[in-house]
């Protein structure tokens, strides 16, 4: 079905208004990006306003529509890039309003004399441009990687950019080689291929936002809400996957911690004080066993760590440290919190079965009690005949 220019500029700037509209929408369910699916809205009813521009450009004297229109829609591709690079937190105010002023000066240089010239090829330059950037802020995100999404906008923006290059570089040549019919040929694809880009592009992004809340979601409901580290669930789940992907491959080790009278600490220092340490031993042990432990808080005082390889050879000399700088830090007057506070630890090691983590939980368990019925600030072995004290 052959569809002529006016209906596909019509359907640009409906499919265009509609992905502004849903766009802005969208942020009110996501308050975390608001700001960024506020300005691509913005960036794509500029895109339609231009489109729209496009209609009448004509009417106007001399090039003064086809630059008018031509600004506008560039405008709406770096709006698109400010919000894409807004992910990251990065701007390109200077960059934009640099790239406007340039092409503004060669529509005033140019665009009375070679009007078709700069229409038809130099405005894709900056489109190619800005597209091209738009694909690297979103290929370089960090924050983005783990996202299927991401790397549809990356495919996306790069089609866009390469079609807008050939248009600027190569497609003089063909129509000089083919005749003019060639042309007007070239302005249908475009307008074709600017319908899909305004429909696919602001589905990608919704899209990518929504995997990036979804994400966020699930890591807040495996993340203790005090000391920002795993939760219980998170700890057996994890822990799980970690001890079926491993096998019977190396080292497995559980540490189990628990506070030494921790409902004295409550009673004496008040709850706020009894927080304050959870959350100094929760930073204290990851700073120890490293980012890459499973560690988590079970519930009230009670902590873990799964360790694997390396780390579990040496998970008893990890835990002991763990001990004696916790017990070392919260004391200290001038960097802690100054009073006394102690941990005891249960350490299960396994070099050649997998057992349950259930169950190498409750090996470790049954070595704290251990720890504690000795005094605590200490740290025992499962199965062990000698005691080892970590303080």
């Amino acid at each position: 079905m052959l569809v002529d220019l006016l209906t596909l500029y019509l359907i640009a700037v409906g499919t265009l208004l509609v992905s502004a509209g849903m766009t802005f929408w969208e942020h009110f369910t996501h308050p975390e990006r608001s700001k960024t699916l506020r300005i691509l809205a913005t960036g794509y009813a500029t895109l339609a306003i231009g489109c729209a521009a496009v209609l009448v450009r004509r009417d106007l004297p001399g090039a003064w529509g086809s630059a008018i229109s031509n600004l506008i829609i560039l405008s709406g591709y770096l709006l698109i890039l400010h919000g894409v690079a807004s992910f990251s937190g990065r701007p390109y105010r200077r960059f934009s309003a640099g790239l406007l002023a340039v092409m503004a000066s060669i529509w005033i240089v140019a665009g009375a004399r070679w009007q078709d010239v700069v229409w038809n090829y130099a405005s894709s330059i900056p489109i190619a441009m800005v597209s091209a950037m738009t694909a690297l802020e979103m290929l370089r995100n960090p924050t983005m990687r783990a996202f299927p999404a991401r790397r549809l906008v990356v495919a996306i923006t790069a089609v866009h950019t390469l079609f807008y290059t050939v248009r600027a570089l190569i497609l003089p040549w063909l129509v000089a080689a083919f005749g003019a019919p060639l042309q007007a040929a070239a302005s249908k694809i475009t307008l074709y291929e600017g319908a899909l880009y305004s429909v696919i592009l602001p589905m990608t992004l919704l899209k990518l936002v929504r995997e990036e809340r979804h994400s966020h979601l699930m890591r807040e409901s495996h993340t203790d809400y005090l000391t920002r580290i795993g939760n219980r669930r998170w700890f057996f789940e994890e822990g799980k996957r970690v001890i079926e992907r491993r096998g019977a491959q190396g080292s497995i080790a559980v540490l189990a911690f628990d506070m030494d009278h921790f409902k004295a600490i409550n009673d004496r220092y008040g709850h706020q004080m009894g927080d304050d340490v959870l959350k100094a031993f929760a930073d204290v042990a990851r700073g120890v066993v490293g980012p890459d432990a499973i560690l988590a808080r079970l519930g009230g005082e009670e902590f873990a760590a799964l360790l694997w390889g390396d780390n579990a050879d040496r998970s008893q000399a990890l835990g002991a440290t763990v001990a004696k700088t916790f017990a070392d830090t919260i004391s200290d007057g001038t960097c802690g919190l100054g009073i006394p506070a102690t941990v005891s630890i249960g350490l299960a090691q396994f070099e050649h079965e997998r057992p349950e983590l259930a169950q190498a939980l409750s090996t470790a368990d049954r070595a704290l009690y251990r720890a504690k019925s000795l005094g605590g600030n200490r740290l025992e072995v499962a199965h062990a005949t000698t005691l080892t004290v970590a303080a």
